[in-house]
């Protein structure tokens, strides 16, 4: 077997999300996942690093200590429960956690020391994936169109795999191989949802987004939040916290003439982000036939059964689990294969993707 280790912790800043991969044969294997919850000190720790404030610096150099600990510790609880050594994993694929994203200006920045993961788990670890395609001059995001074009593409039908994390993006697969990967962020994913139902009910998120179909949607107030500028660019675009966040929202709201009731916004949240994937859709892939849905939002029933009304006829919506992969374990895959992709020297064309120049660039950095 050719086992990596890819960990990640998205936009939703919940947990570390861990997988084995046995990458010897023509498509990945999923070998084990571990999911380890952030504590709710590192988690309010994380997304206060989101938007500047006081001794950031200091604040972000303890988060990255703390998280790098916490990688470790999933690292060597994942090949606990896989009963692997860890002298048979040949890397760790850390993506770490996205603490500010400024496309604008060509720099990201993710925290949770692979210096600490190496020395903790005794394996090779890549990190900082993102940076040296902004040194290319592109977005930094999102990288999954080349994985998800090389285990989930079809002969067959274009397709779309669509993440939806804390924010949501897009990958454009057409059967006709010959045709660029295209994909981009399409906005909000369940970021705003989260921010929403923790202020009203002090919940972490919506379950199955049961209080959200307990409301009606605000059809005048959803126009509102799909009337922003972000949804006016063209790819390559990518996105983050530091722009839809509670602050964007408040002020969404504070502009509306009308009072909302507390459910109703997030019935329109929901729709929201079907709304804007639908239209990246419409726009983007309007052959298309089937949209497999991961990351958390594919475990929203609500937000599901919206993207299927929205898509039909003229498209399917399914969770990648119809395609063999769980889709929580998507996005950690991913960092496994990036995490080959570097060990062997492999660059990656992320051109029509992120916008980067040259030929392709050699994500990460080895920490031994």
């Amino acid at each position: 077997m050719t086992l990596y280790i890819g960990m990640m912790s998205g936009t939703s800043v919940d947990a570390i999300d861990a997988a084995l991969v046995d990458f010897s044969s023509t498509y990945p294997k999923l070998i084990a996942a571990h999911q380890q919850v952030h504590t709710p000190e590192l988690r309010q720790q994380l997304l206060a690093l989101a938007q500047p404030g006081e001794n950031e610096i200091n604040r972000m150099m303890a988060a990255d200590n703390q998280l790098g600990h916490a990688l470790a510790d999933a690292a060597n609880a994942l090949l606990k429960k896989a009963a692997t050594p860890a002298n048979r994993v040949t890397a760790i694929g850390s993506h770490g956690q996205t603490i500010r994203h400024l496309p604008d200006i060509h720099s990201t920045l993710q925290i949770g020391d692979p210096n600490i993961i190496a020395e903790q788990t005794g394996i090779v670890t890549i990190g900082d994936f993102r940076r040296r395609d902004m040194a290319q001059g592109g977005q930094g995001a999102p990288f999954a169109p080349l994985f998800h074009q090389e285990v989930f593409a079809s002969d067959e039908e274009d397709r779309a795999i669509i993440n939806i994390g804390g924010i949501a993006n897009i990958s454009i697969l057409l059967k006709d191989r010959n045709q660029k990967i295209i994909g981009f962020d399409t906005g909000p994913g369940n970021c705003l949802m989260d921010e929403w139902v923790k202020d009203h009910l002090s919940l972490n998120y919506d379950k199955d987004g049961e209080w959200a179909e307990s409301g009606r949607v605000n059809t005048l107030f959803l126009a509102e939040l799909l009337n922003d500028n972000y949804f006016q660019l063209t790819p390559p675009k990518s996105s983050g916290r530091e722009y839809f966040n509670r602050e964007w929202l408040q002020k969404k709201i504070l502009n509306f003439s009308s009072t909302i009731k507390a459910e109703d916004v997030q019935a329109s949240l929901v729709e929201f982000t079907a709304r804007s994937i639908h239209q990246a859709i419409l726009q983007y892939v309007p052959t298309l036939q089937s949209a497999f849905i991961c990351g958390g939002g594919a475990l929203n029933g609500y937000l599901m059964r919206r993207l299927s009304a929205l898509g039909s006829p003229q498209y399917k919506v399914f969770s990648t689990e119809k395609l063999g992969i769980h889709p929580s374990w998507v996005e950690a895959m991913l960092f496994a294969w990036l995490a080959k992709q570097r060990f062997e020297k492999i660059p990656c064309q992320l051109q029509t993707i992120t916008g980067a120049n040259g030929n392709g660039a050699i994500l990460g950095g080895l920490y031994l």
